[in-house]
This record gives C-alpha cells, structure tokens and sequence, in this order.
C-alpha cells in the first residue's frame, strides 16, 4: 500500500478561516484555518524535539491521511515514530486494520487505541519499548543507564491527546476538552522511571492543498463549529454516508435515502420533533443532531478515507 501525503507548506502570516460556498457557480465550499496560536505552538515543538527520543502522533481513527499534520513527519525527521488511531471505537473496524498495516508499511510503530475508555493503551507501553529499542541499546553502549524515553505527543485540535496521556498514566495530569485548542502550551509529564511525556497544543497546518482535508476535519469537529455553517457539513455528511454506507441514515432516522442533503435533514427534523413554528422543519437543529450522533457513535461506525492500495 502506499499513502500520499499532502505536501507541507509555508505560513503565509497568521491565516483566518475562509468558509465561503458560491451556489450560482457550483463551487464547493473552502476551508482553511490556521490562527495565531498555531504558528507559537508550532515553533515551541520546534525547540523542543531535540529534547525527545520518540515521536507519539496521534490520528483520528476516522480520517487517519487527513488528521496527520505533515509538518510533524518534516519535525520527527530520523526519530523514531508511533501513530496512534485513536477513536478507533468510531471508526469503520476493517478500516483499521488496513491503516495499521499501511502505516507500518511506512515505517512507522501504529496502534489502534480509544483513549476515552482505555482501550489498547496498556498495550502502547510495549510499543515505544520496541520503537525505543535501539535508542536504549546506543545508550548501553555508552554506559548511560536508566535514562527515561522522552516522547513528545503530537497532533491535531481535538483528536484526544490530553485524554489519551491521563488514560496512560492513569490519573489526570493533563487539561482535557471537547473542543479544539485546550492545550495551550507544553506539558512534561513523567510517567515512571522509564518515560516521560512531553504534551503540546493541537496543530494544523497553514494551507489545506485538497479542501476535502478541510471537509474532514470538521466533520470530525477538528475545526471550531462556531465558524462553520453546520446546516452545509451535515448535509456533505448525508452525501458521504449515502455513497459509502448505504442504510446508516434510513437505520437510525427511519428516512428516505433517495433525497439529496437539504432534502434529507427536513426529512430527519420532521422524523425527529425538530421543528420550527407552523411545524416546519428546523433543518438547523437537524444538523446539529446529525453532527452530534456521527460524533459520538451513535449513528455507526464509519471511516471517511482509505489507505490507497
């Protein structure tokens, strides 16, 4: 299998979101994202991974090509790599399997992991121990023993770091949230004699080359709901789930699959109570509910991409 990773780019100073859509000329909605913050957070890791051994990136299990940020690949440069699936729990189970295989393909340490239940994490300790075993055997050799595995842990807004380091090290040592950008700065957070945890902030990068990336992302909720117009992603999502998962919305709503996206949610608020004065549909709260129970499993197990074969 191979993966083909969208190519880093340059900031171009400090980048707001452009959502836009032009109905009359067909075009398709525009993502990108890439404030302030993010350039400070990513010159911290910057100074910072020559302190690091190891490099723990964690991947949305549901987008796994889309939530890597390439930047961090050009960071790690030769230092030894883990992705992370984590979420795996909402994601398509097959799907996993085959990024796990690409990515090891790849040369990368992989493992599937739901940081909110604690599922797979114990495993992960054997996983940096082999990715850290020539590092260990170097230092043998030069008669430095005992010293911890540092590993920074990298990724995107939202996609559960902080969750995923309080599971590892069973107690809660680091600011967790729902929403992108709870981690503001660095966090060391020493485990045991034999690790450290270096936590930084969710980092995306300054241009999106594909804007399906940028569709992903918020889907996935990567990208702050509150400058993004909900009603549009639900209804991309409802174009998705009827391609590649046929009889999810009609499993869960009851609907009529044969619509298009606006169609559909006036179908799922008028099947579900959401509704405005005169009994209209609230296509909005529709959206939300749609969005919320993609999220959150409630309305299946789905992955948005694939490894390309």
């Amino acid at each position: 299998m191979e993966i083909c990773y969208l190519p880093p780019t340059e900031a171009e100073g400090v980048r707001r979101l452009i959502y836009a859509q032009d109905r009359g000329k067909g075009e398709t909605m525009n993502y990108q994202w890439y404030p302030g913050h993010m350039t400070k957070a990513m010159r911290m890791m910057q100074e910072n991974i020559k302190l690091v051994d190891l490099v723990i990136e964690l991947v949305d299990a549901r987008i796994p090509l889309s939530s890597r940020n390439p930047d961090i690949d050009k960071l790690r440069g030769n230092k030894a790599g883990i992705v992370l699936l984590n979420k795996a729990d909402l994601a398509d189970e097959a799907a996993n399997a085959l990024w796990l295989e690409a990515f090891k393909e790849k040369g990368l340490y992989a493992a599937e992991v739901n940081s909110r239940s604690g599922a797979g994490v114990k495993a992960i300790r054997g996983v940096v121990a082999q990715a850290c075993q020539e590092k260990k055997e170097r230092d043998r050799k030069r008669g430095i023993l005992n010293r911890p595995v540092r590993a920074m842990v990298a990724g995107i807004p939202n996609v559960g770091k902080s969750t995923f380091i309080n599971a590892y090290a069973g107690r809660a040592c680091a600011k967790t949230g729902n929403k992108p950008g709870v981690t503001k700065g660095k966090q060391w957070i020493r485990l045991d004699k034999d690790l450290e945890l270096l936590d930084t902030p969710g980092v995306l990068w300054p241009k999106f080359e594909d804007q399906r990336v940028g569709l992903y992302l918020a889907l996935i909720g990567s990208i702050n709901d509150e400058i993004l117009q909900m009603e549009e992603l639900a209804a991309e999502l409802t174009a998705f789930l009827k391609k590649e998962y046929p009889g999810a919305l009609s499993a869960r709503y009851h609907t009529d699959e044969a619509g298009e996206g606006f169609d559909i949610l006036a179908d799922i608020a008028l099947r579900r109570g959401c509704l405005l004065k005169g009994g209209r549909p609230d296509i909005r709260k529709a959206a939300y509910m749609l969005m919320e129970e993609f999220r959150n499993g409630k309305l299946g197990r789905f992955t948005l991409e694939r490894p390309l074969s």
